[in-house]
Order: C-alpha cells, then structure tokens, then sequence
C-alpha cells in the first residue's frame, strides 16, 4: 500500500451511562478523574480498544489482551519469536536493528501504527533493543464537565473457596463497584506523515484506524461496560493537503466545540449539548457518526 503523504487529525465525541469507561487500579477501581472532577480515559486504554477492534477486521496485532489472544502466545517476546520475518534480524552477533524494526512495523499494523519497544533479556532470538516511534498519537479523553460516581456494595452469594465454618462467608464475597452516571468526553489525535514514512504506515492504514474509532466499544462488553453503555457520536476527521498541514493540529483540535446548551444547566443526554466545528480555510472536516 501507499505510504500515507498527507497529515491528518481527528476528534471523538462519545459519552459514558452508568459505566466503568476506565477504572484506576490505584483509587480502588473508580473511574479516573482529574483533579477537577472531569472524567478521564487513559490514551493507553483507547489504544486497547482501537487494537481490539483492528484484530475484529483481520489485522495482524502484537499487542493482544490475553482474552481476545489469535494465536497460542502469551507474551510480547513469545510473539515476536514466533514470527521468523522479524526474529531473524536478532540472530547471531550482530542484529540488524533497523531491519529487525522495519520487519516488526511490516508484521504488524499496531507497531507501525503507535510503535513499540523491543527490549527482551537473553541471548537468543530478540536479544536486542529497539524502539518504534509510531505516527498516530492519541490524546486522553477527559469529559467536557465534571462527572457523578456513584458506588454500590455487591456480594457474592458462594464463597470461592471452602471456609473452616461452612456457614460463613469469606471476606472475598464482598466488594464495591464504581460507574459513571453520566459524561461526555471528547479525545483528539494526528497521525504523522514523516514518521509513518519510517514505519510504513499506508493510507489503507489510516482507514482502518478510522473504521476502528467510529466502532470503538462494538465487542467491548463487560460487567463494568454493559453493551450501550458506552457510545461514539462523531468522529471528525481532517486530511491535510501537505504532508506538513495547513494548520498545527492544536488549532485543528481548538476549532471543535462542545458545550452545554444555553438553556441547560445540568446534562442528562447527548442531546444537552451543542457540538460545532470552526471552519478552516482550505481544510474541510469530514463527519462520522457512531455505529
């Protein structure tokens, strides 16, 4: 495929109802918030989603969540291992780095997509160091207001493990569990032309990357995410006419607005807020809705 010879830059609206969009680990599983109150999804947990929904489409991933695994590996190393197009320029005394990371972004479309760091102990295949620095950046996404969480107790009605007292619950049937109530959150990302000359990031690429955000949370259920729960509305896509573009992707990202509706003093739907786009001389937007 084409090497993609034009920057692009894009934005996603979507909104949260009584979910978990992204649970911090270190507050007791909550959803992130910033110090603000607005709440947040990590760049890294987008990047999951966007991967999960590529390998949907048949792309070949490396970075797999062991539940959606396509193969029988259960490590990064294990992966790249197994691939004999990319394992062999670690071979012997000398690797070929530069092969080795134009082998890895040929393989897989995540690594030309974000890049990757190849760093593995060992003296075998993969005994080297190399980093991808990948063309498509993503922003965190961080709700347009602040958001409620609310908390509820849950139990278990068996214990996971037998007890000295039958009749007694362990300590493990008990736990809390978080949501949002509800928010609208918006994240922003460019995909760069000059790295994607070095990984070969295509054109084809970038549609993939499109098709992925407008369908971000199909196949993404859990107990945390019912299905519906989560929703893309727009995405805006901007295709520059250089590789440089017309406009910094700042003002590119500056020039949507979403905001409360003058009458609405407090969200309860999609439907409060009032979303427009600044128009850019010579760089038209391009508008998706969610699936």
């Amino acid at each position: 495929m084409e090497t993609l010879n034009r920057k692009i830059d894009f934005a996603v609206v979507l909104s949260v109802r009584n979910a978990n969009p992204n649970g911090d680990p270190l507050n007791g599983n909550r959803p992130r918030q910033n110090y603000d109150g607005k709440g947040e999804i990590s760049d890294v947990c987008l990047k999951r989603k966007i991967r999960n929904r590529l390998q949907d489409m048949g792309a070949s991933v490396l970075v797999q969540s062991d539940e959606r695994r396509q193969d029988n590996y259960r490590s990064i190393k294990d992966r790249v291992d197994g691939s004999p197009n990319v394992s062999k320029y670690a071979a012997g005394k000398n690797p070929n780095s530069e092969s080795y990371a134009q082998a890895a972004c040929a393989e897989w479309i995540d690594v030309r997509s974000f890049g990757q760091v190849f760093a593995f102990k060992g003296n075998g295949a993969t005994g080297v160091s190399v980093g991808v620095r990948g063309p498509v950046s993503i922003h965190t996404a961080v709700s347009i207001d602040p958001v409620d969480i609310s908390s509820m107790q849950i139990t278990k009605s068996v214990n996971t493990e037998t007890t000295k007292d039958p009749e007694k619950r362990g300590s493990d049937t008990m736990g809390m569990k978080h949501r949002v109530d509800f928010g609208v959150y918006v994240f922003y990302g460019s995909v760069n032309t000059q790295l994607a000359e070095k990984t070969g990031f295509s054109y084809g690429d970038a549609d993939m990357v499109r098709k992925a955000l407008i369908t971000l949370f199909e196949n993404d259920s859990s107990s945390a995410r019912p299905d519906g729960s989560m929703e893309v509305h727009q995405l805006y896509w901007w295709e520059h006419p250089s590789k440089l573009g017309k406009y910094s992707s700042a003002r590119v990202h500056r020039s949507l607005r979403v905001g409360l509706k003058g009458s609405v003093t407090e969200a309860k739907s999609i439907d409060d807020y009032e979303i427009t786009v600044d128009t850019l001389d010579g760089l038209p937007v391009q508008t998706y809705a969610g699936i």
